[in-house]
């Protein structure tokens, strides 16, 4: 398309050949002194200006036919969310109907049938360890089941989902793995830089836990490692402070909800601490957390922008022909 080009060459020498003609045809017709004396100052300057536009608007259009592409930075709901899911044994108290851990399914499977499919949700389980359930995705279908699979299991390690989260988002990324879980290169990995100050990522974390950490590392030390990432961490208490009893496999444990620790993780990682009693509020909770607004290059289309430039130099071009000279050629 690019080649129709050369034709707006060939059309601006048609139009100089037709101006010559005419200025010989009025030659002929009369002397050049009557002619000047007659027509409106600068009308012969003029003249030129609306074909000029039009000149201008084939070769835009010309343009818009090749259908062009650019990278336009667009506004919209993306990113990265990360459920990191508490399945220790005290996920099974039934202090929520039926259990802490069902009741919660159901608001996270809420949760997730109500993003965009901009957004691309990761599934995290951690007990005394972590590990990725499902990797980030915008398919309903496969995260609702991963969240079925979930079922109680040991101790509560919020550092350990926490790094396997990180270690998820990454992975959606297209970066390389941390190996947080040992040496498995000789040479090690240059730390990231971290963020600018008040500059966060397209990706979050929703930690939902109902207990107290009671496993290594330290999870203050990973809150950090995601606040150097810009990521930010909101975390989800579930149950009362005062604690409550659980029978696992025979026994009765005492599980108490540690708010200070989930406070101060949110706090560095620039998040929320939120707080459920009963699923109502757990519902509330997320409701309130939405996916961040983001500026996103993507390469697109323009053919249309372009197309609206050529019209609007043939509407100008129109505009000063009728204007100037009471008709529009």
């Amino acid at each position: 398309m690019l080649w129709l080009l050369l034709l707006i060459p060939v059309l601006i020498a048609l139009y100089i050949i037709l101006q010559q003609r005419r200025q010989q045809s009025i030659t002929h017709l009369s002397s050049h002194s009557l002619i000047r004396s007659t027509l409106p100052t600068g009308a012969n300057n003029r003249r030129h200006i609306p074909p000029i536009f039009y000149i201008l608007a084939l070769t835009v259009l010309v343009l818009g036919l090749a259908r062009p592409q650019a990278v336009v930075s667009l506004p919209r709901l993306a990113g990265t969310v990360i459920l990191a899911f508490d399945v220790s044994g005290s996920m099974a108290a039934d202090d929520l109907e039926p259990t802490r851990m069902e009741a919660a399914k159901v608001v996270v499977e809420d949760f997730i049938e109500s993003q965009p499919a901009t957004v691309q949700i990761g599934v995290v389980a951690f007990s005394d360890n972590g590990f990725s359930v499902q990797t980030p995705t915008n398919d309903e279908e496969m995260l609702l089941a991963a969240i079925d699979r979930l079922s109680p299991e040991r101790g509560t390690s919020l550092a350990n989902g926490m790094m396997m989260s990180l270690d998820a988002i990454r992975a959606a990324s297209g970066q390389t793995n941390t190996n947080y879980y040992g040496d498995l290169s000789l040479t090690p990995e240059p730390t990231p830089t971290p963020m600018p100050r008040g500059m966060y990522a397209p990706a979050v974390i929703i930690l939902l836990t109902d207990g107290e950490n009671n496993q290594s590392p330290d999870p203050f030390e990973i809150a950090q490692m995601a606040a150097d990432r810009g990521v930010r961490i909101y975390t989800v208490g579930i149950g009362s402070p005062q604690g409550t009893e659980v029978h696992i496999n025979g026994f009765t444990v005492h599980t108490e909800l540690d708010e200070a620790t989930l406070q101060q993780i949110s706090q560095i990682t620039a998040g929320t601490y939120f707080h459920a009693e009963n699923e109502e509020e757990l519902r509330e909770i997320y409701d309130t957390i939405s996916s961040q607004l983001v500026v996103k290059p993507q390469e697109m289309e323009v053919t249309s922008l372009i197309a609206g430039v050529g019209i609007l130099f043939f509407l100008v071009g129109a505009m000063f022909s009728l204007l100037w000279f009471g008709r529009v050629p």
